[in-house]
């Protein structure tokens, strides 16, 4: 749910009177409506962007986050601001899971990070809302939103391998966290490095061909790429999903009354396993695709 939606940046002239933005008289921030936010910072086709739209906020989060940019108008919020806290949220959720507890507490730190990625989900809707509404969005935002999501995903994959380790301590379940993690990232810097090489090539960000162009050449790996895609296997590893994978796991070892937290390694161990084979099935449908010609 990144924030570019529209082409406005700050200092940007007031709209042409023949333009189709010469009649936007949206109110100023202090008198905005629920309504009006929903109006203008949640645009037509917001939710039906394919690779920038969570399920999670097409499914709840954009019904709901209305109301709390309403709320963040009328604090003073800027976008940018709302954006370091997505951030601090998503860090935060990843320290909570991590902290050490066994037994109930461990189902109450999962539940803790859980509501935070909760909370970074719904502050990474609001962020561009509020800039789209306040017509801030910005390079720089674009720019922090995606350190957001790196972030909290390495702090929780992080903090998922300390919950396994079953302490701050050194060794191998924490190890397979830093692994997992670094996994996590290669796949997001992959991703992000298609559109830095057509930069510097001078190409232009998106391939000629839409969809055509994420196809990989090669029939075998094409097939490979839609079976991968259709089990979702990938999804573990993104901040929502994961989470909701933790407290479920942390309440599988409270009700077994586990002495080690076998639920919590089982999924470290599948989330590692997940996050090293997608870094390399990402890389070589990317180098086999359209995208770099």
């Amino acid at each position: 749910m990144s924030r570019p939606m529209e082409a406005e940046l700050p200092g940007q002239p007031a709209p042409d009177p023949g333009s189709p933005d010469a009649g936007d008289q949206r109110p100023p921030r202090n008198a905005a409506k629920v309504a009006d936010i929903r109006r203008y910072g949640q645009p037509p086709g917001l939710k039906d962007r394919r690779n920038e739209e969570h399920w999670a906020g097409r499914l709840y989060m954009r019904d709901l986050s209305p109301y709390f940019g309403w709320i963040a108008l009328r604090l003073g919020f800027s976008p940018n601001q709302l954006t370091y806290l997505m951030m601090l949220s998503g860090i935060v959720a990843g320290v909570v899971v991590s902290l050490p507890a066994s037994g109930t507490g461990a189902l109450w730190t999962a539940l803790g990070g859980a509501l935070l990625i909760q909370v970074y989900l719904l502050l990474d809707c609001v962020d561009g809302e509020v800039a789209r509404y306040l017509r801030r969005t910005s390079v720089a935002g674009v720019f922090l939103d995606r350190i957001g999501h790196y972030l909290s995903e390495i702090s929780l994959l992080i903090g998922l391998g300390f919950a396994a380790q079953g302490g701050w301590k050194n060794g191998g379940w924490a190890e397979l966290g830093l692994v997992a993690a670094l996994g996590a990232a290669l796949i997001k810097a992959e991703t992000d490095n298609v559109v830095v090489a057509r930069a510097k090539s001078g190409l232009p960000a998106d391939p000629s061909g839409g969809d055509r162009a994420l196809r990989p050449r090669s029939t075998g790996i094409a097939l490979a790429r839609q079976a991968a895609s259709m089990l979702r296997f990938h999804r573990i590893i993104g901040a929502v999903e994961l989470s909701l994978l933790i407290l479920a796991a942390a309440l599988i070892d409270t009700l077994t009354g586990a002495d080690t937290p076998v639920a919590i390694r089982v999924l470290m161990v599948a989330v590692a396993l997940v996050a090293v084979v997608q870094t390399l099935l990402h890389l070589v449908s990317i180098l086999a695709s359209r995208r770099l010609k």
